[in-house]
Order: C-alpha cells, then sequence, then structure tokens
C-alpha cells in the first residue's frame, strides 16, 4: 500500500496544533512512547506519518446513529 502521508517532520507546537492539545500532552504522549520522536537539539521533532498512525491507531469508527437515549 502506498503511504498516504509525508514523512515531513513537525514540530511540538505543530503536533499540538493537529492533535488540538497542548504542548505538555504531546511531550507526555513521546516519552510514553505513543509518538515517536526524533531529538534535534534539545527540540523533539516528529514525523507527519507517525501522528497519523497515532491518529488511527485511537481511532473508532462510529456505526448506526445512537444519538445516546435522546430519541
Amino acid at each position: 500500500m502506498a503511504e498516504r502521508f509525508s514523512n515531513k517532520l513537525l514540530t511540538v507546537n505543530e503536533v499540538a496544533n493537529i492533535l488540538r492539545v497542548s504542548n505538555m500532552t504531546v511531550y507526555r504522549l513521546v516519552k510514553g512512547g505513543q509518538i515517536p520522536a526524533i531529538r534535534v537539539g534539545k527540540n523533539y521533532r516528529i514525523k507527519e506519518s507517525d501522528v497519523n498512525d497515532y491518529l488511527n491507531r485511537g481511532s473508532q469508527r462510529v456505526s448506526g446513529t445512537d444519538t445516546g437515549g435522546r430519541g
């Protein structure tokens, strides 16, 4: 299967914006091994494809039209 996403390197801030979380949350994900990262000096860089892999692992397809019992 051809890779859909580039291996562009993203900053922690860019990843935080994509995931809509704080920079600290991204650092925790990196330190916890949930998202691989490359250390460049004092900074981290994260492959765009690794961010997409993380999202795909954590996402679940919702089926049906469950409205939470509201109708």
